[in-house]
């Protein structure tokens, strides 16, 4: 499965797809950091919810390069199972890449600031949240980008509708008093957490909560892409 994965991650790049979400993740960014310093978990934990769109949308564009035909005749090759866990690996590790920038972005351009009052969080204990607040969101992404793939989908149209519902419906539901927050991952509920004192209780409920959402949708994409194979 190893070749497999590479096989997706080479084709995403040497087609060039890789670099529309690449701009878009920094112009986002640049947007972001652009009104000011922030303490680095306040602005990472809103980094997530802001490149939790783009994720999506890199994770579409990525399971979208390989023609359907070669997508069938991997199936046949290796199986569903191993095809479908391909894509998402590649597309896991192509996420990272753009957490990694999000990380070190604001650093470049002046975006954050280091503690100044005696109860502020330290910059590692901020950078370390910030990449979980990151790690949360990736799943998520991923696999509503896999939903939107043409895989399922079966047109672009169909794609950027999936695609826009499961990211606005991310952010509405994630209010304050949603009537049903769990129905989307946890964005703004860790966005919310990081700006004040973070418990290690609310931490776990927000890390099992993200991976129930991921999960639960992942059986769906894969029962779909069963069902479509």
């Amino acid at each position: 499965m190893t070749d497999l994965v590479r096989f997706r991650l080479a084709g995403f790049l040497r087609t060039g797809r890789a670099l529309a979400p690449f701009l878009a993740g920094l112009l986002a960014l640049g947007i972001l950091y652009g009104g000011g310093r922030a303490q680095p978990a306040e602005a990472y934990g809103v980094s997530a919810v802001v490149l939790f769109p783009v994720l999506a949308w890199q994770t579409k564009i990525l399971l979208d390069v390989e023609p359907d035909v070669q997508r069938r005749l991997t199936l046949v090759a290796v199986g569903a199972a191993r095809e479908q866990a391909a894509g998402l690996v590649a597309a896991v590790v192509a996420g990272l890449g753009l957490v990694m920038i999000a990380l070190v972005f604001p650093w470049l351009v002046g975006g954050v600031t280091g503690p100044s009052l005696p109860g502020d969080r330290s910059i590692p204990a901020g950078v370390a949240l910030g990449l979980w607040a990151h790690l949360l969101a990736l799943p998520a992404a991923v696999v509503l980008g896999a939903l939107a793939s043409r895989a399922i989908t079966r047109s672009a149209g169909y794609g950027v509708a999936v695609l826009t519902l499961g990211a606005v419906g991310a952010l509405v539901l994630g209010f304050s008093g949603s009537v049903a927050p769990w129905l989307a991952p946890p964005l703004l509920p860790t966005a919310r957490a990081l700006v004040g004192p973070l418990s290690g209780s609310t931490a776990l409920l927000l890390t099992a909560w993200a991976l129930v959402w991921a999960a639960v949708v992942l059986t769906g994409y894969a029962r779909a892409r069963t069902r479509r194979a």
